[in-house]
């Protein structure tokens, strides 16, 4: 265990900080493959007799101990290092896959639940912390970019696990046997996979003089730096801008995860009756491309919120998003095209939510214990997990078992989100400067 201790990864003084993003890609390229979770609802659900509130539970699992599994392990994350959480990551992401094999082997559909949504969930949440918290350290002069880097990988996770499982599900068969092959083969990948980032990864010596000097002032005024302000994880609780940002964050994933989780089947049902209907390999190929705009989301609009600060950008997200679901409702079923260009843009803008919210949240409460906060602030997501696919799932259902077909399938859901949106985009309006009264004395910050 010595080679997974904090000090065995401290990086020599010529170690280049450009090789941290890959390290922290190798994880989040393989955790985001629970973004291509809707590519195996349509198989599980004819091969184990499952609706679709059914087939959502294990990713709704797997997001809230995402979710959990952030905030109660962000100070051990902090504490122990990034390639201590990177090596518990690797292990309980491929493990889930090898007890969601069994599941589907077996036909016991709960040790799938089990397996990918408990045991995999944990492995995401960990993973997901961990390189954000370390780039953030290394990168404090682009906070935005350096997230932005870490989080793309997890959302470009499914433009690789989509096609990729498609394929795999295509050439086992979308049997329970087949089904068991697939989990088994990203089990095993993965585990290697994640396994370079956690030779690789490293932590610095000591902040460099950026995280201490200044900081964007991320309230809308680009170029504006505030002086240095620490806030520890447990003060950071108390203060309303914390939970203002927890529901900035909670609506926004709200907002694009119920689309995601119900891509593959939701594109299929809005021109099942039309003239050419969207077929199972084009559908996968859509889930591919919302993976590609949840990536590029990431890093470009999180890069530009170090220009135009994090406030504004935000605005963007929630207010523009919630004009693309108005679209999406009203126009969405009457051509291919403008719906496929809806989703692009709300998952951009989605993806991106995740990217800057760690920058945001250093930029309100420093460098000190941002892991330990950003953790704790996922909660947000694990409540949105649960929220978007149970909204657009059980409508969807109900509006099915009426007798509805067709965009009415999930029109109502659509209101629904952008009700939620607006509310994002007021929390967003509150958000102003933490109080002194929460800040760590000047000499907690130097020993940070």
């Amino acid at each position: 265990m010595g080679f997974l201790d904090r000090s065995r990864t401290v990086a020599s003084p010529d170690w280049n900080r450009w090789l941290v993003p890959p390290a922290a890609l190798s994880v989040h390229l393989s955790i985001g493959q629970a973004y291509a979770w809707s590519v195996f609802k349509p198989p599980l659900e004819k091969a184990l007799d499952l609706n679709g509130t059914q087939s959502a539970l294990p990713f709704q699992l797997a997001i809230v101990m995402l979710g959990l599994s952030a905030a109660f392990g962000g100070t051990f994350v902090e504490r122990n290092g990034p390639r201590w959480a990177m090596f518990v990551s690797a292990s309980c992401f491929s493990t889930g896959f090898l007890v969601a094999a069994l599941g589907a082997w077996t036909e016991q559909y709960w040790l799938v639940v089990l397996g990918y949504g408990f045991i995999g969930g944990i492995g995401l949440g960990i993973g997901y912390i961990s390189p954000v918290s370390t780039l953030m350290k290394w990168f404090p002069d682009r906070p935005g970019m350096a997230t932005g880097i870490a989080i793309m990988g997890f959302g470009g996770g499914a433009l690789i696990a989509s096609p990729w499982s498609a394929q795999m599900l295509s050439s086992f068969g979308s049997t329970p046997h087949g089904i068991a092959m697939a989990f088994l083969v990203h089990g095993v990948v993965y585990a290697v996979f994640m396994t370079l980032g956690v030779l690789l990864i490293r932590v610095p010596q000591s902040l460099p003089a950026a995280a201490t000097s200044g900081v964007s002032a991320g309230s809308g005024q680009a170029g504006v730096s505030t002086p240095a302000v620490n806030v520890s994880a447990r003060n950071a609780l108390r203060t309303p801008q914390f939970w203002c940002l927890w529901v900035v964050l909670c609506f926004n994933v709200t907002a694009g995860i119920g689309i995601l989780e119900k891509a593959s089947p939701m594109i299929r049902d809005f021109f099942a009756d039309t003239a050419t209907p969207v077929a199972a390999s084009a559908a996968a190929g859509f889930v591919a491309l919302l993976s590609l705009m949840n990536m590029a989301g990431r890093i470009v609009w999180s890069s530009v919120s170090d220009i135009v600060g994090r406030k504004n950008i935000y605005r963007l997200y929630l207010g523009a998003g919630a004009l693309v679901y108005l679209v999406l409702a009203l126009f969405g079923g009457s051509s291919k095209l403008l719906f496929v260009l809806c989703a692009m843009l709300i998952l951009s803008f989605y993806g991106a939510g995740f990217a800057t919210i760690p920058a945001y949240l250093k930029d309100l409460f420093g460098t000190y214990q941002v892991g330990a906060i950003h953790g704790r602030l996922l909660t947000a997501w694990s409540t949105a997990g649960v929220l978007g696919p149970l909204i657009i799932n059980a409508i969807a259902d109900s509006q099915k078992a009426a007798g509805k077909v067709g965009p009415d399938l999930y029109s109502t859901s659509l209101f629904i989100m952008i009700g939620l949106l607006v509310v994002g985009f007021v929390a967003n309006e509150l958000v102003k400067p933490v109080a002194a009264k929460y800040h760590e004395p000047v000499l907690q910050e130097v020993k940070s």
